[in-house]
């Protein structure tokens, strides 16, 4: 008799937790994927905990949930250890073998558990107001000594700072955290980090020292010159290290009053403006116990209230790969211009040599102009760094506390550092988020593309979602991510970082339900403060909450954002009129829309508060969806009620009869066909046949911005217009997606046209070359050209509906889903389309073939599948041939 295979299951996972060491969830969800036979499914699951107090194996629970399930056991204590394993089986009573054991650890849960007060140096620094600190800026280093005894058993720090932070214990770096802790809306919420230094220490005598610099909290951030000491003017250092012996007693070591405080090599260290070091004035052993501090200064404690400390619930930055030059051109003098090869966002990390007290300067630029650096779109971010060299032979240096968006440097003072290929090296920094999806197709442009969203999100999520991680902005834009949120959850698992953002959102909402334009908001000038409701940028809270819950099937981001979400859209019901328009008040509109004039991107040819309006009746309609989904009956109704009512109004205010549209533009069609704002199917077929022909005579380039851009490709396949939208992504002229690939781009612009035809930047202040708003198309790409979709949460269903266009002959994409790898490759010849599909176990499937035909897989399933097709389904149009 043949034995039925048995399921296997992986190691589970807590939350949206890569590392679940210090996690500040005392009931952790559960999350595991398995992996058995086709159409297997699961029929219940039982999991195993092993704590300090034994081991703990709960009964069978029957149920074919395996994402984000219920913690099961009692809640985890402060500091508590804990190792699960999960198994499951069929309704064939098939047992699988248990998974591989998941170690949580929970960090300090509650602020009684905080002993330690935060210091700070006793010489409180000098506020400054300039472009540029004054030498008191100099951050400065920390130490302390303790004995610790041979018994350890394990030991934890916990550690944030007002500003940003590196530890060193006896010596040696804790962790790999850049820019530690990160931006957070400070006065509400302050992320520590938890760290197993264990193997740092030694019996006997040890030492930990810190390096403190402004960072957000005390640095110059904003346009215009900028502001300082935004949350403070003292920078400090909150640590708490807690030894645990074997015999269970606890030797806790907290910054206090016994901390001292010195200066170190780093002469002056900002976000915006970089970092200067001066290897003369380092200090061997500083970190390590023996060294004399006698001439450092005493520390003053600083207010910090502990129930502001919050764990963090998504990775943090960290150098994720190095880049080394692919040319590099000696100019005059000593000064050297590197090319990276890639706009990116990151730090250079250089090898040199020469004199004691030569200095070695490290300008960055996204492009050049004239064969130089233009550092014109950065504003009045400074982005130079400087090494002032000791003098013993070669030397390696990287800044500590700074950050730049940058493809080339120029490096002024390289004096036979070695070989500048292999002693200059890129070292690329965001959030270390995990890789979840993939896209490649025929055409090589269309990938470089796709490389280039993925480039942006990666430079711009760095903590936070922000608009631009090279200019002295570096804002976390609330319509930018709420366009592109779709995109990033398919790229990668970013729903613990933006659970985070969402969070400081909703803190920092309005009294009245106002969004602000950022968040953390910081000043920003009459145009941006005080904050005024705008529509597309206060949606994101309505709007992007959802949208990762499609992704993840994540109901606790709705409920943890459902009260910021309805308080926007009860704002907006009291501003707009009584038949439900928002028809007053500020607006950006459709944000950069290349007809807008320079000095007004706003002011975009599709009327402003018909974009407002289509907005607030989109954002109604989710609050009511939330509500449903939280099983809040009753509001649910009210929602949807208010929904209708103000898709009524849009439609009798901006609808004209057989389905034409009071701006008769690209945006204006795109949002009432994915905002489900027209009467009926024949106004949405003629709204189709519309767009396609404005598409058409506007020659298949461009005529939309931020608000629109995401919308045209998704509304034209929609109303079965996919020539024109492969039409409109193929284009190479300006404005248009592949113009940017003429002029060799390596990530998304800000605008169209920022560099010119000529091969000059746009002379416009708002010039970003890494800004990842208009690559939003990218989820087009993968749901419309390689055809991977959700008709449920987290990939519960999945969606196959392949529509090849363009020329183009195969296209792939994958995503790896809650429930494991979702995947479709297709491919196309004169008489048969070819479609290879993956669905996970626990997931069930359809492809949805061009003909209308649809295939069921089930669950598990791993298979190739074709359908005879009408010759000539995929041939490029003749506008899409001269495109080519």
């Amino acid at each position: 008799m043949t034995r039925e295979p048995i399921p296997s299951v992986a190691a589970p996972t807590a939350e949206h937790h890569r590392e679940p060491l210090g996690i500040g969830e005392p009931s952790p969800r559960l999350s595991w994927k398995t992996t058995a036979p086709t159409g297997w499914t699961q029929h219940a699951y039982q999991t195993e905990a092993i704590r300090a107090d034994g081991t703990h194996r709960t009964e069978w629970v029957t149920s074919q949930d395996s994402v984000l399930v219920p913690w099961p056991l009692r809640p985890m204590a402060s500091r508590e250890a804990c190792q699960v394993r999960v198994r499951v089986r069929g309704a064939d009573h098939v047992t699988s073998a248990w998974s591989p054991l998941l170690h949580i650890e929970t960090g300090l849960l509650t602020p009684a558990d905080w002993t330690a007060r935060a210091i700070s140096p006793s010489e409180p620094p000098q506020s400054y107001d300039s472009q540029r600190p004054p030498v008191d800026r100099q951050p400065p280093l920390l130490r302390k000594e303790f004995t610790a005894g041979a018994d350890i058993e394990r030991a934890r720090l916990h550690v944030t700072a007002h500003g940003l932070y590196e530890i060193e214990i006896n010596g040696r770096r804790v962790g790999d955290h850049a820019l530690a802790p990160g931006w957070t809306s400070y006065h509400h919420r302050l992320r520590y980090q938890t760290h197993d230094v264990t193997d740092h220490l030694r019996a006997g005598a040890n030492a930990i020292g810190a390096w403190l610099a402004d960072g957000w909290y005390r640095g110059r951030l904003g346009f215009g010159g900028g502001h300082a000491d935004l949350y403070g003017d003292r920078i400090a250092l909150l640590a708490q290290l807690e030894i645990v012996h074997r015999d269970g007693t606890v030797t806790v070591i907290g910054t206090d009053t016994s901390w001292r405080a010195g200066r170190g090599p780093i002469l002056a260290s900002g976000l915006l403006d970089g970092e200067t070091y001066d290897a003369r004035q380092e200090l061997p052993g500083w970190s390590s116990p023996g060294f004399d501090d006698g001439d450092w200064s005493s520390v003053d404690l600083v207010d910090r209230d502990p129930t502001t400390l919050v764990a963090p619930t998504g990775p943090p930055v960290r150098c994720t790969e190095e880049i080394s030059p692919v040319l590099v051109t000696a100019l005059d003098a000593d000064r050297l211009l590197v090319d990276f090869g890639q706009n990116l966002v990151g730090r250079v990390r250089i090898t040199v040599s020469g004199p004691a007290g030569h200095t070695v300067v490290i300008r960055h630029a996204e492009v050049l102009q004239d064969g130089e650096l233009c550092v014109r779109p950065l504003r009045g971010a400074a982005s130079t760094d400087r090494y002032i060299l000791r003098g013993e032979g070669p030397e390696t240096w990287e800044p500590r506390f700074t950050v730049h968006g940058f493809r080339y440097a120029e490096i002024t003072g390289w004096r036979g550092g070695g070989f500048p290929g292999r002693d200059i090296v890129a070292r690329v920094l965001h959030t270390d988020m995990a890789r979840t999806g993939w896209f490649e197709c025929s055409n090589e442009q269309v990938n470089r593309l796709h490389q280039n969203v993925v480039w942006s999100l990666r430079g711009n999520f760095v903590d936070l979602p922000t608009d631009c991680p090279q200019r002295d902005e570096r804002l976390g834009w609330t319509g930018d991510i709420q366009i592109f949120a779709p995109t990033a959850a398919f790229l990668y698992d970013c729903h613990g970082m933006l659970a985070s953002w969402l969070r400081d959102v909703a803190v920092e909402q309005h009294a009245d339900g106002t969004v602000p334009w950022y968040v953390p908001e910081i000043p920003g000038g009459e145009q941006w403060t005080p904050a005024r409701p705008g529509a597309g940028w206060g949606d994101v809270v309505a709007l992007t909450p959802w949208d990762l819950y499609r992704a993840s099937g994540d109901a606790g981001l709705l409920t943890a954002q459902y009260d910021s979400a309805r308080r926007w859209v009860d704002l907006v019901t009291e501003l707009a009129d009584e038949s439900g328009l928002w028809s007053r008040g500020y607006q950006l509109g459709d944000w950069l829309d290349p007809f807008a004039p320079p000095e007004d991107p706003g002011a975009g040819r599709t009327d402003r508060h018909l974009i407002a309006t289509a907005y607030y009746a989109w954002s109604v309609r989710h609050v009511a969806r939330t509500a449903d989904v939280l099983g809040r009956d009753d509001e649910q109704r009210r929602y949807e009620h208010l929904a209708q009512r103000v898709r009524q109004a849009f439609v009798d205010a901006y609808v004209r009869p057989g389905g034409l549209m009071t701006s008769d533009t690209q945006t204006a069609y795109a949002i009432a066909l994915q905002f489900d704002l027209l009467p009926d199917a024949a106004a949405r077929a003629a709204a189709g046949r519309r767009l396609a022909d404005l598409v058409a005579d506007g020659g298949h380039t461009i005529q939309t911005g931020f608000i629109g851009t995401p919308l045209v490709t998704p509304a034209l396949s929609a109303t079965d217009h996919d020539d024109t939208a492969y039409a409109l992504l193929l284009q190479q002229e300006c404005p248009s997606w592949l113009y940017a690939l003429k002029h060799d781009a390596t990530t998304i612009w800000e605008r169209w046209d920022s560099m010119l035809s000529d091969g000059t930047v746009n002379p416009g202040e708002m010039t970003s070359f890494n800004h990842y708003a208009l690559g939003a198309v990218a989820q087009w790409l993968h749901t419309t050209v390689a055809g991977l979709g959700a008709s449920e949460p987290g990939y519960r269903d999945v969606v196959f509906r392949p529509r090849p266009g363009g020329g183009i002959t195969w296209a792939s994409a994958a995503h790896e889903s809650p429930y494991g790898r979702v995947a479709i490759r297709w491919e196309l010849d004169a008489t048969e389309l070819t479609v290879e599909t993956t669905v996970p176990t626990g997931a069930t499937g359809r492809i949805e073939w061009p003909d209308g035909g649809v295939t069921t897989l089930p669950t598990g399933t791993t298979s190739t599948r074709r359908q005879h097709i009408t010759p000539g389904l995929n041939r490029p149009t003749a506008t899409q041939r001269s495109l080519a």
